[in-house]
């Protein structure tokens, strides 16, 4: 696979300089070491801001790469955003709407990971190639197909003010909790409008442009509290979705059908177009079966939330595969009868919609 070509991150911020290296390592520019949390003996919220920091940077550095290394396009939200107003935006791939090979749509988990991140976690300590989505857009991009990438986590604008400004903006915005930075300095989240939600922002994305793509095969790639954003855009959009998109991969997801209350057509619809990857220390792609099972799933072939989406790439893809060439031949089968057998597999395809996940 290749990989992720290597731009010099520049930092501007005080405390520390580094940048990654030509394997996708982030490594200080001097010492060449690894970045250490506790760089500050003893000194947490001191660390935790040195940290933020760093995220901050790299956010805007993979921003970067996804323009310049992969060719996407910034896309601001809302559309008849004024001029002052507090923007959200996502990235997509030049003629993506257009594009009739298809559409592959990456949704990330939730916190502080902003589009083009599975992981900043992973990102710091084992690389771009296994905690970006780069490689997820490159591959969907070679097969030909156009990307948008979310950034369901990019909900509020945050202001620090000064103490006589304070009651004024408290009162002029919602009631969204005012954290404190690491210097004891309060600051206002201010909610961007159409994306104050993860659940918001993807169905704002969902409602003018997804849905207006002329692509008739539209597949979804959703990470942890991704797949529970994406189950909910189904309840809310069922007919538009269930019409658009062919398949869907759930990585460790946190959707649940039993508390998302879905009717059984809907339900059904999952368990055709939709398989689950689940956390498991079982090699990658063995069948995986609970007492309850919304959609056909197999093994992540890890144990780590973080490192799931890099070791599943493949997986998907292949899944992606099988499942247009089912949508264009054969009907998927509804058959969700698990049986043992003495084959390598273990598992009919019965289970798996019609194909075997090997």
């Amino acid at each position: 696979m290749e990989r992720v070509k290597r731009m010099k991150m520049e930092s501007s911020v005080v405390g520390f300089q580094y940048c990654f290296n030509q394997e996708g390592q982030l490594r200080h520019r001097e010492t060449q070491e690894a970045f250490v949390f506790n760089y500050h003996q003893g000194e947490y919220k001191r660390n935790h801001q040195r940290y933020q920091a760093l995220g901050q940077v790299i956010t805007e550095h993979i921003y970067r790469l996804l323009e310049g290394e992969c060719h996407l396009q910034r896309v601001y939200i809302p559309l008849d955003a004024k001029e002052n107003e507090p923007k959200s935006l996502f990235f997509m791939s030049p003629g993506a709407l257009d594009n009739p090979k298809g559409l592959v749509v990456l949704i990330q988990d939730q916190g502080v990971i902003r589009a083009g991140q599975w992981s900043r976690k992973l990102i710091v300590h084992s690389g771009l190639e296994q905690g970006s989505q780069i490689p997820f857009i490159k591959k969907a991009l070679g097969d030909s197909c156009g990307v948008i990438v979310m950034n369901p986590n990019d909900n509020f604008l945050e202001v620090k003010v000064k103490e006589e400004y304070r009651t004024d903006l408290q009162n002029a915005s919602t009631n969204c909790p005012s954290p404190t930075d690491p210097e004891g300095k309060e600051f206002f989240r201010i909610p961007k409008r159409c994306s104050s939600t993860p659940e918001e922002h993807v169905r704002y994305i969902w409602d003018h442009f997804v849905s207006k793509c002329e692509a008739r095969h539209v597949a979804v790639i959703a990470h942890g509290y991704g797949g529970l954003v994406f189950v909910d855009l189904l309840l809310q959009r069922r007919q538009e979705v269930q019409s658009k998109i062919y398949a869907a991969a759930f990585i460790d997801s946190l959707h649940n059908m039993w508390h998302q209350v879905l009717d059984k057509k809907t339900q059904e619809w999952i368990q055709r177009h939709c398989r689950k990857w689940v956390l498991s220390s079982r090699p990658i792609d063995r069948p995986v079966t609970f007492v309850k099972v919304d959609c056909p799933q197999v093994s992540a072939g890890t144990q780590s939330h973080e490192s799931a989406p890099w070791i599943c790439l493949q997986s998907v893809f292949r899944f992606f595969t099988r499942a247009l060439k089912a949508k264009n031949k054969v009907p998927f089968s509804r058959a969700v009868i698990v049986t043992r057998s003495k084959s390598k597999q273990g598992l009919t395809r019965a289970a798996f919609g019609g194909f075997s996940p090997y």
